[in-house]
C-alpha cells in the first residue's frame, strides 16, 4: 500500500502536561503508528540554531512518554537497541529506557551511509556492524527517515543477519523524525518478518511532531533537494507543532523541517553551512520567488480554505479553530512577505551561531 493522508485520522491517546500522543489510524494498517508532540521535539524541529548535545536531550521527555505509554499498554518488557549510525545516535533510547525501568538487553549497530554527489544520492554502503542475535527480542530503533532507502537497506541487512545467526524478533519499536515513507516500508516489511519470525507481532512506530513528506523536486523556492528535504504537503502534522510554527512563522519557510539531524550534533559547522546556503539562495532569488506559492507549499495546501475543508486536508481534529484562522490569515498576507528581509534576518542569526564554532 502507499500512504495517503486523506485515509488517515488522528486520535489523541495520551495527554500529559505539554506532551501529547496521537494514534495515526486508517483501518488498513497492519501496525501501530503514532505522532508524539512535546516542547523539546517542537523546538528541535523548528529551530536550526539548536545544535550539539541539545539535539539529543530535546527528544528525551517525548521518548520517555512514548515508552511509558507502551508499558501501560502491556507492550513494554526488555529491549534490544539497534542504532543506525549516524542519525540514529541522536535518539536517547538508552536513557529513556533507564528512566522507564526498561532493561536494555543488548546494543546493536549498523552503519549505512549515503553516497551523495552534487546533492544527489548515488548509492548506499554498510561499513560497520555489530550484531548479537538472541531469541524472542523486542528491538527499539531510532532513525531519521526521508526517502527511506537507508533505513530499508539497514533493516533488510539486520533482519537477514538476525535470522541467519539464530535470533528471532517479536516486535520492533521505531522512533523517527521522518516521513510517510516509513509507513509504507514498515507495512511492506511486516509480512516478511512474520514469515521469518512466526511470532512477530508488528511495529510500534512513533513520529516526532508529524509524518512528513519529502520533496519530489526543487519546490517553489527552486532550491529544495529531492528525496531529502521534508515538507508538510501530503503528510500529517501535529496541531501543536502547527501552532508553534504559526507563533514564529519564519520557521515555516526554512529549507526543510530538520535539515540534517546527524550533522546538527556531530558536524555542527556543516549544518550551519547548509542552513546559510539555503537562506543565501532565498536572498539571491527573492525577486523571482512567488511568496504566496512558497507559503502554500509549506502549509501543505492551496487556500484559503473553510474550516471543515481545512480539517479534512490537514487531518487536524476538531477543536483547533484558532489555528485554522492563524493559518488563513498568514496565507492571506503571504504575497506581501519580504523574503529578502527574512533571509537577511535568518543569515544574521546563523552567522552569530557560526562565530561560536570557529
Amino acid at each position: 500500500m502507499s500512504f495517503k493522508a486523506q485515509d488517515a485520522r488522528l486520535q489523541k491517546v495520551v495527554s500529559r502536561q505539554d506532551t501529547n500522543i496521537y494514534e495515526l489510524g486508517s483501518g488498513k494498517f497492519r501496525n501501530k503508528f503514532f505522532i508524539i508532540t512535546g516542547p523539546g521535539s517542537r523546538k528541535l524541529l523548528s529551530t536550526p540554531e539548536l545544535v550539539g548535545f541539545p539535539c539529543y536531550t530535546a527528544l528525551l521527555d517525548e521518548t520517555v512518554a512514548a515508552l511509558n505509554f507502551l508499558v501501560s499498554a502491556g507492550r513494554g518488557g526488555d529491549f534490544d537497541i539497534l542504532t543506525i549510525l549516524r542519525g540514529g545516535l541522536n535518539y536517547p533510547l538508552e536513557e529513556a529506557c533507564s528512566r522507564c525501568g526498561i532493561r536494555v538487553r543488548d546494543m546493536h549497530f549498523v552503519s549505512c551511509e549515503r553516497i551523495i554527489e552534487n546533492h544527489e544520492i548515488k548509492g548506499l554502503e554498510i561499513k560497520y556492524e555489530k550484531l548479537r542475535p538472541t531469541r524472542d527480542r523486542v528491538v527499539a530503533i531510532g532513525d531519521i527517515l526521508a526517502s527511506g532507502a537507508t533505513f530499508r537497506m539497514c533493516m533488510d541487512y539486520f533482519v537477514k543477519e538476525f535470522h541467519l545467526r539464530g535470533g528471532s524478533i517479536r516486535r520492533i519499536v521505531f522512533f523517527t523524525i521522518g516521513g510517510t515513507k516509513a509507513i509504507d516500508i514498515l507495512e511492506e516489511l511486516t509480512p516478511c518478518l512474520q514469515k521469518l519470525f512466526p511470532g512477530f507481532e508488528g511495529f510500534d512506530c512513533f513520529f516526532y511532531e508529524g509524518a512528513f513528506t519529502v520533496y519530489d523536486g526543487p519546490g517553489a523556492s527552486g532550491i529544495n533537494v529531492k528525496d531529502i528535504d521534508f515538507g508538510w504537503n501530503g503528510g500529517v502534522v501535529a496541531p501543536e507543532f502547527r501552532e508553534l510554527v504559526m507563533d514564529r512563522p519564519d520557521a515555516l519557510l526554512e529549507k526543510c523541517i530538520i535539515y540534517d539531524g546527524g550533522a546538527r550534533r556531530y558536524e555542527i559547522p556543516l549544518h550551519i553551512e547548509e542552513v546559510c546556503e539555503y537562506w543565501e539562495g532565498i536572498l539571491e532569488r527573492a525577486d523571482i520567488i512567488d511568496p504566496k506559492a512558497l507559503v502554500q507549499e509549506k502549509l501543505g495546501y492551496e487556500g484559503p480554505l473553510d474550516y471543515e475543508t481545512w480539517m479534512q486536508v490537514t487531518r487536524v481534529p476538531e477543536g483547533h479553530k484558532e489555528l485554522w484562522k492563524k493559518e488563513q490569515d498568514y496565507l492571506a498576507a503571504a504575497q506581501t512577505l519580504d523574503l529578502g528581509a527574512i533571509a537577511r534576518k535568518r543569515l544574521d542569526s546563523m552567522q552569530s551561531l557560526s562565530n561560536l564554532y570557529k
